[in-house]
């Protein structure tokens, strides 16, 4: 496994087309790897490639990938980096081997943590129709989504001293439980993206219905409880639409960004 990070020129027009739309730069991240082929569907229980973009700064874009195999990012410098200034030592994206990080998460341990994800629920308006996706909108509803998935992927957000809360017990007026004043968690960044996909490389091909879906940025405090359940996490992503910059949870020591 290796995490790789990308610092992307937002000057560069191809930088710019790529951030435009996740479906590319999807693609421009899946064919940094040579030996995968572009229609290969991901092991249902192996590590896959996982992206997100980071905007550290008003000015900054970052990319980071989690991956099986060391990539080859030769072409997004090309096309969205710095190509006047790599070298051989420094071709414009640093890769480091993950798995000796991963075997050294143990329980108990704390960390700060980020991930993007697409918090979705499933509703049906009426008895007789079916279930339909959607997208949770309040912080109140995305962090709960998020809670209710901690334990089984092997952490738990921490919570918030009780001289920290501005709520008594982290709760509102009416005794319900008020996620954002209980936890050590934030919600930031939300986005509404829709974007045309298509099917198959060639000009002329079908064009299917638009995607459409909300993602959010989740910063944070956990503490792991299952080392192998967290690992699987990090290894294989949190949630929904993965393939498009959602899903991808990186840990950082306590005090600094996720």
């Amino acid at each position: 496994m290796f995490l790789t990070r990308f610092r992307v020129n937002t000057a560069r027009p191809g930088a710019r087309r790529l951030l435009s739309s996740p479906q590319v730069l999807h693609a421009a991240v899946m064919s940094s790897f040579p030996a995968l082929l572009p229609t290969a569907a991901p092991p249902p229980d192996g590590p896959r490639v996982l992206w997100r973009l980071d905007h550290p700064t008003r000015a900054e874009v970052v990319l980071y990938v989690v991956s099986p195999d060391r990539p080859d990012m030769t072409h997004l410098v090309e096309q969205a980096g710095w190509p006047a200034a790599a070298t051989h030592s420094e071709p414009g994206w640093e890769s480091r081997p993950y798995g000796p990080f991963l075997d050294r998460l143990a329980a108990g341990d704390r960390w700060t943590f980020r991930l993007t994800a697409n918090p979705v629920h499933h509703i049906r308006r009426k008895a007789d129709e079916p279930t339909k996706r959607t997208a949770h909108v309040t912080h109140v509803h995305q962090m709960g989504w998020l809670l209710k998935r901690q334990e089984a992927c092997g952490f738990r957000v921490l919570e918030k001293p009780d001289g920290r809360r501005l709520l008594p017990s982290g709760t509102t007026h009416t005794g319900q439980p008020h996620h954002g004043d209980r936890y050590e968690l934030t919600v930031h960044d939300r986005r509404a993206l829709s974007f045309a996909k298509s099917r198959g490389p060639m000009a002329g091909a079908v064009r299917k219905a638009p995607v459409s879906l909300v993602t959010v940025t989740f910063d944070g405090r956990l503490e792991i409880t299952d080392p192998e359940l967290i690992r699987r996490t990090l290894r294989q992503g949190l949630g929904k639409a993965k393939a498009y910059g959602c899903g991808l949870l990186t840990l950082a020591p306590v005090g600094t960004a996720g």
